[in-house]
C-alpha cells in the first residue's frame, strides 16, 4: 500500500516553497518511491525582502516576528494545496524557513531557527505534520545540517565508485555516497556545506540593479564578465573554506556584510566581472572540497543554481575529469530533491526510525529527527 507524504522545503535563498507529493513503500531504509506531483510557490517580493533582512540580523518588534511566522506558514499551506489539490497526503513534512543558523564551536552549543507555526499548518491542512527537524541533532552535539545526505543514500542507487551530489541553493552543500562494491563500500555517507552558492550572487544582483532584479537570469550577466582569479584563490584560504567537515553555514557567514567585504576587495571591477568572480568563487569552493576527499565518478547537481550557466560553467571547468550533470537526469528535478528529503524524514519520524547521521553532522549519536504534530 505505502504512505503518501507531502514534503515542503524553503531554503536559504528565501525565494519560496518547493513541494512534492510522494508515495513511499517497502523497506524504509531503501524505499520504493513514486513522485506523484511537485510544484513551487514563490514568496511575495515583500515577504522575501523581509526574510532576507531578518536573516541578516535586522531587528524587528515582536509583533512583526509573529506576522512573519504566520506569513511563512500561510505560504507553506498555499504550496501544499497546489501540489496536493485532492488531499491525498497522509502525512506532511515541512522544513520551515531558516532565519539563523549557529553551528557548535566548542565554546557554545549549536542552535538553528526554522520559522514555522507547526500547529497552525497542521490545522490548515488537516494532516499530521512533522517539522523542526534540526534541533534534535543539535541537541546531540551535531551541526543540525546538512540533513539531506542520509536521504540521498536511501533514495538513490549506489554505483561502481563514489557518487557526489551537489545542491546549489543559497549555500552549496555536498553529499558523497560510497560505492556499491570495493574496499570503500562500507564507508559512511559524507556531507557538508561547502560555502556560498547563490547568497552572494543574488545579493549582488539586487544591489547592482537597485532592487529591480532578484537574481542573474541564467547567469547571463556573469557570463559577460572576466573572473579575477587572484581574488578567488585568495578567498579559498579563508578559515571556513579550510575547515574540515563536519561543517555547516548560512547567511550568517556568507551574507550582506560578507558581500560588502568582497566588493571592497574587487575595487573598480565592473558589475559583470564582480558577478563572474563570485560565481567562480562558489564553484572553486566546491571543487576544492571535492579534491580533499575520495574522488567521485560523477557530480549530480540540483537546486536553483543549476540554471545559472556561469556557475555551472565554472563547476565543469574546475571539476575536470568529473562527469558533471543535472540530478534531473535521474528523475529528480532541480527544486524537488530537498522537499523529497523532508518527506522521507517525516515518514521515518512517523515510523520511529533513527535518521541522524553522526558521520555527516558530528552528532554524538543517531536518533529520530522532527516533531510530530496532530491537527
Amino acid at each position: 500500500m505505502g504512505t503518501t507524504v507531502l514534503g515542503l522545503m524553503s531554503g536559504t535563498s528565501a525565494d519560496g516553497v518547493d513541494g512534492v507529493l510522494v508515495r513511499f513503500s517497502g523497506r524504509p531504509r531503501q524505499p520504493s518511491w513514486q513522485l506523484l506531483n511537485s510544484g513551487h510557490h514563490p514568496y511575495p517580493p515583500e515577504l522575501r525582502q523581509a526574510l532576507v533582512a531578518a536573516g541578516q540580523g535586522e531587528a524587528l518588534p515582536a509583533a512583526r516576528w509573529l506576522e512573519l511566522e504566520e506569513a511563512i506558514t500561510e505560504a507553506q499551506a498555499h504550496c501544499a494545496r497546489a501540489v496536493d489539490p485532492q488531499g491525498q497526503a497522509q502525512l506532511v513534512g515541512c522544513h520551515g524557513q531558516t532565519l539563523w543558523h549557529r553551528p557548535p564551536n566548542g565554546e557554545q552549543r549549536g542552535a538553528s531557527w526554522q520559522v514555522l507555526n507547526g500547529p497552525l499548518l497542521a490545522e490548515l491542512l488537516g494532516k499530521p505534520l512533522v517539522c523542526d527537524f534540526r534541533r534534535a541533532d543539535l541537541a546531540r552535539g551535531g551541526q543540525g545540517a546538512p540533513l539531506v545526505p542520509i536521504t540521498d543514500g536511501a533514495l538513490l542507487p549506489r554505483i561502481g565508485g563514489w557518487r557526489a551530489l551537489l545542491n546549489l541553493g543559497g549555500i552549496a552543500n555536498l553529499t558523497l555516497l560510497p560505492p556499491e562494491q570495493g574496499p570503500d563500500r562500507g564507508a559512511p555517507i559524507r556531507g557538508w556545506d561547502c560555502g556560498p552558492a547563490n547568497t552572494l550572487l543574488d545579493l549582488a544582483v539586487q544591489r547592482f540593479s537597485a532592487g529591480q532584479l532578484s537574481h542573474d537570469h541564467n547567469g547571463s550577466w556573469a557570463l559577460a564578465g572576466q573572473v579575477n582569479e587572484a581574488l578567488v584563490q585568495q578567498w579559498l584560504q579563508e578559515p571556513y573554506l579550510q575547515q574540515p567537515p563536519p561543517k555547516s553555514t548560512g547567511r550568517e557567514l556568507f551574507g550582506r556584510h560578507d558581500l560588502d567585504r568582497r566588493l571592497a576587495a574587487m575595487g573598480s571591477l565592473d558589475h559583470a566581472a564582480a558577478l563572474a568572480t563570485l560565481a567562480a568563487f562558489s564553484a572553486a569552493a566546491v571543487a576544492a572540497d571535492l579534491g580533499r576527499g575520495p574522488r567521485p565518478l560523477e557530480l549530480l547537481v540540483s537546486g536553483g543554481g543549476c540554471r545559472n550557466q556561469a556557475l555551472m560553467g565554472q563547476l565543469r571547468q574546475r571539476c575536470r575529469g568529473l562527469w558533471v550533470r543535472p540530478l534531473a537526469e535521474l528523475g529528480i528535478a532541480d527544486l524537488e530533491r530537498e522537499a523529497l528529503a523532508f518527506a522521507l524524514l517525516a515518514w521515518w519520524q512517523l515510523l520511529g526510525i533513527p535518521a541522524g547521521q553522526p558521520a555527516v553532522t558530528g552528532a554524538r549519536r543517531a536518533g529520530t529527527l522532527g516533531v510530530l504534530i496532530q491537527p
